[in-house]
């Protein structure tokens, strides 16, 4: 049973004393009829993207790049100032884009943080040592060199993943976007350039000064009444009538969103977490779970110049009847232009793996027992391994949540897999591609399949609620013969670094 809110106690009378305990989060925090956080009236803020990381310097095969994390004072609500941690002191951090087998290195330095990290570059199959290990950490005062391959073309992300601290690093604003094309992709008329556009969806609390309130609800979840996109609150995009592809990112903690049209006209999905599907899929709504990321057009020239189109969530009770959470931002047309892209009948080849080339079946549960986030009734154990496929094997794996009271995004490191089906059923049209997010609803089965490489070694699976991977909802498995000491490998190095 998912824990009452305070609002809730309240509507219950569920008071002692004219009081209630509460986290030490909730000091100062308002709720049932009162302010909540520090108001901001929808779409009078305008669209931001993230700037775009150059490196330092590159070579003939390698671009290397240098991000500090370090606590910032930055505007997010009007005229207020509050505390991130964050990427070069921005949030969403700095994006990073990339050509297709063309090496990174990204050293990333903890500065002033104040906590340990470890960087997980979320979608990126890298080996073990950089791969972001929750026991892999970067203390302050140190610095890791992370090598990625840049061997799949498809927006990806990275953001903090420190063992029992990820849900708390994260909301304060260690994530940002990491793109990588290929000549494929940008063989294709889809938009691009400015009209190809990144969107870091997540959830915020402030208190009354401006600062950032985390409470997990008994380790429960994290929610907030602000919608921020690339860090601003349900800013407004001022667009020409003509066609956007946007890279949707749900950077949220623990809230899942349903996004939709104002205009009831559809959302065209050209490419999953792993890059684009087969073909476009309309729909008129989609769902996105925390770190899935879905990549959709929205063709502007239906409308005209001076119409207002909001992206709405039609999801927006997660936890608790918050209002503005049903809004996400706005599109304002404001001129017209030509318009030289066009989405193809045909995105890339999406090869189906078939049931039948499975050389086995696992099943794993995500659960609540005794107040734990388990999976097969156990928690996260550094030493156990929960799978052990060998390199080249396919393998299908049963995700199962059997409760009611929430849901389980489950994030599987290293490899891309498919939906076979959900409940028995075909997958969603808009999730038929390649993915490595998972979205588990109450009392659902997923079926998926995939894969085991193209490395060896050891690998973590969560649920990317971060609260329930922080509690300890997250396991490991090996592909192939893999030592479990992965720090040792590639451990971080003191500060002052020498010159990348």
């Amino acid at each position: 049973m998912t824990p009452i809110t305070r609002r809730q106690a309240l509507k219950l009378g569920m008071l002692a004393g004219g009081s209630l305990i509460l986290p030490i989060a909730f000091q100062g925090r308002s709720y049932a009829g009162d302010a909540g956080s520090p108001k901001v009236t929808p779409f009078t803020l305008p669209f931001r993207v993230p700037p775009v990381l150059k490196p330092v310097r590159s070579d003939s095969t390698t671009d290397y790049y240098e991000i500090t994390m370090k606590k910032a004072s930055v505007e997010i609500l009007p005229k207020l100032k509050t505390e991130v941690w964050a990427y070069n002191g921005i949030t969403p951090g700095p994006t990073i884009k990339q050509n297709k087998d063309r090496r990174s290195v990204v050293r990333f330095i903890n500065n002033s943080v104040g906590t340990p990290t470890s960087v997980h570059l979320h979608g990126m199959a890298s080996l073990p040592e950089y791969d972001g290990y929750a026991e892999d950490l970067t203390n302050p005062g140190q610095y890791k060199d992370y090598i990625y391959p840049n061997n799949r073309a498809a927006t990806l992300w990275y953001h903090d993943h420190a063992i029992h601290k990820t849900a708390r690093n994260v909301y304060m604003g260690l994530a940002g976007m990491y793109l990588v094309q290929d000549q494929e992709e940008l063989n294709l008329p889809l938009p691009k350039g400015d009209y190809d556009v990144p969107i870091v969806i997540q959830d915020k609390q402030f208190g009354a000064s401006g600062n950032l309130i985390f409470d997990d609800q008994g380790e429960d979840s994290q929610f907030g009444d602000v919608i921020l996109v690339n860090g601003v609150p349900w800013p407004k995009m001022q667009v020409a009538n003509r066609k956007y592809r946007f890279r949707i990112l749900n950077g949220s903690v623990s809230r899942s969103y349903e996004l939709a049209l104002s205009t009831g006209e559809p959302l065209i999905v050209i490419g999953t977490d792993a890059g684009l599907m087969s073909a476009p899929a309309p729909v008129k709504s989609f769902r996105i779970g925390m770190a899935e990321r879905y990549e959709a057009v929205i063709d502007f020239s239906k409308y005209k110049v001076g119409t207002k189109i909001t992206l709405k969530n039609l999801q927006p009770d997660n936890n608790d009847n918050y209002d503005g959470t049903e809004n996400v931002m706005q599109f304002e047309v404001i001129r017209s232009e030509s318009d030289p892209s066009s989405i193809p009948s045909k995105l890339r080849l999406v090869q189906p793996i078939a049931a039948s080339s499975a050389v086995r079946t696992r099943e794993f549960r995500y659960e609540r027992s005794n107040g734990l986030w388990v999976i097969n009734g156990k928690t996260w154990d550094n030493q156990r391994f929960d799978a052990s496929p060998q390199l080249g094997d396919v393998e299908i794996w049963k995700i199962y949540n059997n409760a009611g009271g929430w849901f389980h995004p489950i994030h599987i490191h290293l490899i891309d897999m498919q939906i076979l089906d959900r409940n028995g059923n075909a997958p969603f049209a808009y999730e038929k591609g390649w993915k490595d997010v998972f979205y588990v609803g109450a009392n659902e089965s997923v079926r998926v399949i995939g894969k085991f490489g193209p490395n060896t070694g050891t690998y973590m699976t969560h649920c990317h609620n971060t609260v329930h991977e922080d509690h300890d909802m997250m396991n490991q498995f090996k592909v192939g013969a893999a030592s479990v000491n992965l720090a040792a490998k590639a451990p971080a190095k003191s500060l002052p670094a020498p010159a990348l």
